[in-house]
């Protein structure tokens, strides 16, 4: 019997000739199809099918990343609660000469002694006007630096890749990158995917269509810590991770709503638990929001859970993260080996976001807020295109 013979047409757009062409580079990357009747047609569709490279490589690049990491077990024995997994490192990135550091940054263990000298204590400083300033100037470097990040977030980019951006955007700007070497933190911010509540240290994972990662960003400017962070999709993700995502930020809006002079600080884990709960999520208890200044964690402490026993009472000059992590299933968390990585016991997913606050004489100012989009975090801007 014979053969016959294949006909192939054009893939430009509105093209219908025949096509005898095909792309040298699909060729190259083991693309099948990618036909062109002539070079006109090729260049004119240039824009469009070069997207078509893009993706195969970004494929071929996770697949490489995937296999070296299968072979990557820091941990023999240890049980993940869920699937995500460690992936290599890349090495300790260094802070030029010139940028002023917290005590912490040069010592062997990063042991910050100016917060270890006041351990213990329950007085909560008020900031004066210049103070207040230093820390405003802060929280702005602070919320361009996360922006940095949020610009990059999509399936293929690594949370190393993340990292060396956010370590460039500090330096740009002559701060330091609060969590580098804070109690031996190995990298220059957080990234917590999926089942990750906090302290995730960025590695060479390729984000994947349908995670959710929080970027943790602190910089350290002119003496002074500025500490935010959001939320992210990676590309389309589940509706339950939609809902996470968006009550956890609605439940930081409510409790920012409520400080002001006077508000005891143990009541806003109330308001978070409240709005939380009943949407059938739950509110981590070992990590909590804290003061900040010239100290990168310091008082008041404020958990996020209802029926808590912080101490003390807002005044105006107070200057405080509130930060609650909300958890798809149980509240409790376990550690990696790492002893950094805090995840959920059932792997189910987390959320989280933060912001950090002055109290004024009549309410607060949000030091972090975004200045575009009305002030919107980025993840509502994903919900529009979803």
């Amino acid at each position: 019997m014979a053969a016959t013979a294949v006909v192939r047409v054009c893939e430009s757009i509105n093209c219908t000739k025949e096509a005898k062409l095909q792309c040298p580079t699909c060729i190259k990357l083991g693309i099948e199809g990618s036909f062109f009747c002539e070079q006109e047609c090729f260049k004119g569709s240039w824009k469009e099918h070069k997207q078509v490279h893009k993706k195969e490589r970004m494929k071929i690049n996770m697949k490489a990343q995937n296999e070296a990491a299968v072979s990557f077990n820091p941990w023999p024995g240890y049980v993940f609660s869920g699937p995500l997994r460690p992936f290599p490192k890349s090495t300790l990135r260094v802070v030029p000469e010139g940028i002023e550091k917290p005590d912490y940054a040069d010592h062997p263990e990063g042991y910050p002694a100016s917060e270890m000298e006041i351990r213990g204590s329950t007085q909560i400083k008020v900031l004066n006007k210049d103070e207040i300033e230093g820390l405003r100037t802060a929280c702005k470097y602070g919320r361009e630096v996360l922006d940095v990040a949020a610009a990059m977030i999509r399936p293929g980019v690594t949370t190393d890749d993340i990292d060396e951006a956010v370590h460039n955007a500090c330096i740009e700007r002559k701060c330091y990158p609060s969590p580098l070497n804070y109690r031996g933190f190995p990298k220059s911010c957080c990234t917590s995917v999926n089942e990750v509540i906090c302290h995730g240290i960025p590695d060479k994972r390729p984000l994947e269509e349908g995670d959710i990662v929080n970027v943790d960003i602190t910089v350290f400017h002119n003496g002074y810590h500025g500490d935010l962070n959001e939320t992210f999709f990676v590309g389309k993700v589940d509706d339950k991770s939609k809902e996470l995502v968006q009550t956890t930020y609605e439940a930081l809006k409510e409790a920012i709503n409520m400080v002001k002079p006077g508000v005891r600080y143990r009541d806003v884990g109330n308001v978070i638990q409240k709005k939380v709960q009943a949407h059938g999520f739950s509110v981590v208890r070992t990590y909590c929001g804290h003061g900040i200044h010239r100290l990168f964690h310091t008082t008041p402490s404020i958990p996020h859970y209802s029926k808590n026993k912080a101490i003390g009472v807002m005044k105006p000059g107070h200057a405080f993260t509130i930060e609650p992590m909300i958890n798809m299933g149980k509240w409790q968390d376990s550690l990696w080996p790492d002893d950094w990585t805090a995840v959920t016991v059932d792997g189910k997913r987390s959320a989280q976001f933060e912001h950090t606050l002055i109290v004024t004489e009549t309410g607060c100012d949000i030091l972090t807020a975004r200045q575009d989009k009305d002030g919107q975090p980025h993840f509502l801007d994903q919900l529009e295109t979803l």
